[in-house]
């Protein structure tokens, strides 16, 4: 059941000075390639942090993985983990923002202990509780949600003066697609399909972000393929070195990704950036906070939503804006909750949230 679209519509009208989303900086302790379905090999080891046990099966030490070098996830992850150092009560309590390759790694390190927090895009978490997507055939859990981060949206930039005036057009191409095992990758795959567009049919990088419009700045790739936050600190970088464009997703192709996956369109609006010169249409995601159910207990499970939510304001980094009780339960549809984010939302009347939403969609299907 699908989401009114006017959530994102609202979202995104708020200006935000954002990263590349899914790229981060740091290192990534190091974890069994076997444990992360097509894991790739970025990050190094880290082996002393999350070892002090206070109680059985709970860490005081946590990680959290983040994203790939210079992004949102990495940026916001760190002052995420600052705000929990300050505010979390619990005895010994301490987490650090680590790299990590985003959504897909992040999902299947923490459902296998190997970190207990992680930020990840809400589809392919669903996906990985059925072992579809990018975890086919594996089925994750030992996770919950713990919270709405912000909102995410696909972006395709390319130079203005190239002859690239639609997605199809980036057939036989150089195109970024973003780091594996992102959910960058994962809507730029999705999008490339709904053209007809499969391996082969262009040339892939695998980049994130920031690293892909550098390679279009010096004329690597074609394309670059983001799913970002609102406006991106990267493409307002580049379009003053470069003119750029965006393309749009065409009704069509629009209509088959919505009706195929859990993606919604959005408009990114002319006003997003100075060199838009019309509105520009995409498709979107929430971005989201999960943990371990098996690392966190219940009691510190509550504590961390509690330290986090009621003081996100003290998060700078402007997509932390959008980290309010007013939006915390979205993208929790179809997602386990945490029993200690369950207890929190139920104390604070926030599971009706999720219900109202519902209702909405209802009443809109009727």
């Amino acid at each position: 059941m699908k989401k009114k679209n006017t959530l994102f519509t609202s979202m995104f009208l708020v200006p935000a000075l954002a990263l590349a989303a899914c790229n981060g900086d740091g290192e990534a302790p190091e974890v069994d390639e076997g444990d992360i379905p097509d894991a790739g090999d970025e990050g190094a080891a880290d082996d002393d942090a999350g070892d002090d046990e206070v109680d059985e099966g709970t860490s005081a030490s946590l990680q959290m993985g983040t994203g790939s070098t210079g992004g949102t996830y990495y940026a916001l992850g760190q002052e995420m983990a600052n705000v929990m150092n300050e505010h979390v009560d619990y005895d010994g309590f301490s987490v650090d923002a680590v790299a990590t390759d985003a959504s897909v790694e992040n999902i299947a390190r923490v459902s296998e202990q190997d970190l207990e927090l992680g930020m990840t895009v809400h589809i392919p978490a669903i996906d990985s509780l059925v072992g579809e997507g990018d975890f086919q055939g594996q089925e994750m859990e030992n996770f919950g949600f713990m919270g709405y981060i912000y909102p995410e949206t696909n972006q395709i930039a390319v130079l203005a003066d190239s002859d690239i005036d639609s997605i199809e057009d980036l057939e036989g191409r150089s195109v970024n697609i973003g780091p594996p095992n992102s959910a960058s990758q994962g809507a730029a795959r999705l999008i490339l399909e709904s053209y007809g567009l499969e391996d082969g049919d262009y040339e892939a990088f695998e980049e994130g972000f920031g690293d892909g419009a550098s390679m279009m700045q010096d004329g690597n790739v074609d394309a670059t393929f983001g799913l970002l936050g609102l406006p991106a600190t990267n493409l307002e970088e580049l379009a003053a070195q470069q003119d750029i464009e965006l393309l749009s997703i065409d009704e069509e192709q629009l209509d088959e990704i919505e009706a195929n996956s859990q993606y919604e369109r959005i408009t990114i609006e002319e006003d997003s950036y100075d060199f838009l010169e019309e509105d520009v249409e995409g498709i979107a995601a929430y971005a989201v906070l999960i943990g371990s159910t098996e690392d966190i207990d219940e009691e510190l499970g509550y504590e961390i939503v509690k330290g986090m939510y009621e003081n996100s304001e003290e998060v700078s980094h402007n997509q932390g804006e959008h980290m309010t009780m007013e939006n915390i339960m979205l993208g929790s549809e179809d997602l386990p909750l945490h029993p200690g984010a369950e207890q929190y939302f139920e104390e604070n009347d926030l599971l009706d949230q999720v219900d109202d939403d519902e209702d909405e969609d209802e009443d809109e299907d009727e």
